[in-house]
């Protein structure tokens, strides 16, 4: 067969013409059997086998890893040289990580758009609108091109922690339909799962995980993200149920997904020293300066924030950065190209210890609870983030052992809802827990160590001090009313350790230390340039004389100044004519001065007006002489 394509290549070819294809095979056949080159019983019984197809891929369409691979490939040797081919590449991939990796993603994204009130464009919808044109496309067409696609994409990325090594990489759904790999290219906002690098950030800067923070409603000017009551997705909390929960510690505010406190935890450090932190922990995205960034509202990449969290394993050293190939060599054995991966000191091992520990409860009682149990993960001990951003848009899951890395993003390429309820502990939890399991096979996990520096201590969670025995309250359960000790174990250093007993149950005396109030946090910057705008002078006075159209001075019918009637004091006591002791109300002396009066432009001092006819009960009111009108400053 592959002979008779020698006349015409693309016209015999069995992928675009099958028929054609077994025609030209048995010719040749046939000539081969007259020359003498095979005997008749093998012509016979080559001739009567039927050729099968499979479906061809296009050698330059095969996955996000592989293409990744050629451009690093490129970048190390230069285009030239990597075109000639003929090199040896070795690189960091572990197959079976990059196959679980890619099938669970697949398979999660095929569920989430089955369900009954999904509402965009699914990829089998896609692929049957599109099919001739990828068909064509798998035939070798260069110049055909499929439309942008817009149903639900996935992104996951796998580091082992020592040397940033990629054992897999997954940068889309299906490379054939989009070469942009959201891995590497995609910038996205993480929402929550950024909110350990805030923790880590507060612990750098002195706070002790232990440390009372308020979870109560927050002004959502200071924060601008979603609504003023940050409730579920609005503000990328992690359940439905979301109840704020009164003074809480650091601790619990990161395991719960207390977003408020959280904000609150942010503010004690600031936006400046977060973008610090962040930066030595690997993000090169710009951090904005605005108290949503404690809420993951910046935009950066998986592969940032994958590489970010593992300095936490790490206890605080990180590698410089990420890398798929290991060395290039020719087809001599010369090695053309090696990595050479190094590591570098993020944040202090004490910080990335509590943040550690922090983490490890978000899969046993946080966010992440259901890892174990709908996730399916089998992997301990290990440590996991979930996270939603605003409107339900993008979710994510970052998580670690001791040795490995990962990180699962879901969402689509324009910022669009998911649906309702869509948080990244149902979506790409399930994904990472897969993956993590698989990583069991190659990396088992292992207890990461304790600091030296760091000290055991019991707190109270009521008071965040020292824990005493009274440190209990009393609740309601299944066998009724009972006692429940409020402590905990925290890890703390010498600093950070509080030196009193606890002042709700153990008679502690605190010392309290000026905080700052809400009211003195920063606000947005006016968007208009006050200093640019040229004010209107005041030349008069708003209100002259008797200009009070609306009678808010004067009410009455339409008379002049002089016409209208007023009241006469009279002195304490006395009663005015036609009326007796009994039918008038005392009252005090009234102070002419202080009585309201028109502006006028000119000192001018009233007349007296006449007395009014007597009212219904049958006395008179007396006028009063006002006095004159105080010239108006401005």
């Amino acid at each position: 067969m592959l002979s008779g394509l020698l006349r015409n290549p693309n016209g015999f070819s069995p992928w675009n013409n099958l028929e054609a294809a077994t025609a030209v095979r048995n010719r040749v056949l046939l000539r081969m059997r007259e020359t003498g080159k095979i005997t008749n019983e093998q012509y016979e019984q080559e001739v009567g086998l039927k050729l099968y197809v499979r479906k061809r891929t296009n050698p330059h369409k095969i996955s996000y890893a592989v293409d990744y691979i050629r451009q690093q490939v490129i970048a190390a040797l230069g285009f030239e040289r990597a075109a000639n081919g003929g090199f040896h590449i070795y690189t960091t991939l572990d197959l079976g990580i990059q196959r679980t990796a890619e099938n669970s993603l697949k398979a999660k994204l095929d569920e989430i758009e089955k369900r009954p009130d999904y509402p965009h464009e699914t990829y089998a919808d896609y692929r049957s609108r599109y099919s001739s044109l990828e068909e064509d496309i798998n035939r070798g067409r260069q110049d055909v091109k499929l439309p942008a696609p817009k149903y639900l994409q996935g992104a996951s990325l796998v580091l082992e922690n020592s040397s940033g090594a990629i054992l897999a990489l997954v940068g889309g759904r299906d490379f054939r339909h989009s070469e942009y790999n959201r891995v590497t290219q995609s910038r996205r906002p993480p929402g929550t799962v950024f909110t350990p690098i805030v923790f880590a950030n507060a612990l750098e800067k002195g706070v002790f995980p232990g440390e009372l923070v308020q979870d109560a409603c927050i002004d959502n000017r200071y924060v601008m993200v979603g609504g003023a009551t940050g409730i579920l997705g609005e503000w990328g909390v992690e359940r439905v149920e979301n109840e704020y929960s009164g003074d809480i510690t650091a601790r619990e505010a990161l395991v719960l997904g207390k977003n408020a406190a959280l904000v609150r935890l942010g503010f004690r450090a600031g936006t400046d020293s977060l973008k610090e932190t962040a930066k030595k922990l690997g993000i090169t995205a710009k951090i904005r300066d605005y108290a949503n960034s404690y809420l993951g509202s910046s935009e950066m990449t998986l592969e940032e924030l994958t590489l970010a969290y593992t300095a936490f394993p790490g206890l605080g050293m990180r590698p410089e950065g990420t890398y798929i190939l290991q060395k290039i060599s020719d087809p001599d054995g010369t090695v053309m190209y090696e990595s050479s991966p190094k590591r570098t000191r993020a944040i202090s091992a004490e910080a990335a210890y509590q943040t550690h520990s922090a983490l490890e409860e978000v899969l046993a009682r946080g966010t992440g609870d259901n890892a174990y149990t709908d996730g399916g993960l089998k992997v301990k001990p290990a440590a996991a983030k979930t996270g939603t951003a605003y409107n339900f848009t993008d979710t994510f899951t970052v998580g670690y052992t001791e040795a490995v890395t990962a990180g699962v993003w879901i969402g689509f390429d324009l910022p669009t809802r998911i649906y309702r309820g869509a948080f990244g502990r149902d979506l790409a939890l399930p994904v990472w827990a897969s993956i993590m399991n698989q990583v069991e096979t190659t990396f088992p996990a292992k207890p990461i160590p304790q600091p030296t520096s760091l000290q055991s201590v019991e707190i109270c969670r009521t008071s965040g001090l020292l824990a005493t025995p009274r440190c209990v309250q009393v609740e309601n359960g299944p066998q009724g009313l009972h006692e429940v000790k409020t402590t905990y174990t925290e890890f703390a250093t010498e600093a950070q350790l509080p030196k009193v007993k606890c002042d709700i149950h153990g008679g502690g005396v605190r010392n309290y230390a000026l905080q700052f109030d809400e009211a003195e946090w920063p606000r947005a910057a006016a968007t208009v340039d006050l200093s640019r705008i040229r004010p209107i002078a005041v030349s008069a006075p708003t209100l002259l004389g008797l200009n009070d159209v609306y009678r808010s001075i004067r009410p009455g019918g339409s008379m002049s100044g002089d016409d209208i009637p007023v009241a006469k004091a009279l002195p304490v006591g006395e009663v005015p004519a036609g009326g007796t002791d009994d039918s008038v109300p005392k009252a005090a002396a009234v102070d002419a001065a202080a009585l309201p009066v028109a502006l006028g432009t000119e000192p001018e001092v009233r007349k007296a007006a006449p007395a009014v006819p007597a009212d219904s009960a049958g006395f008179e009111s007396p006028a009063i002489p006002m006095a004159p009108p105080k010239p108006v400053q401005f």
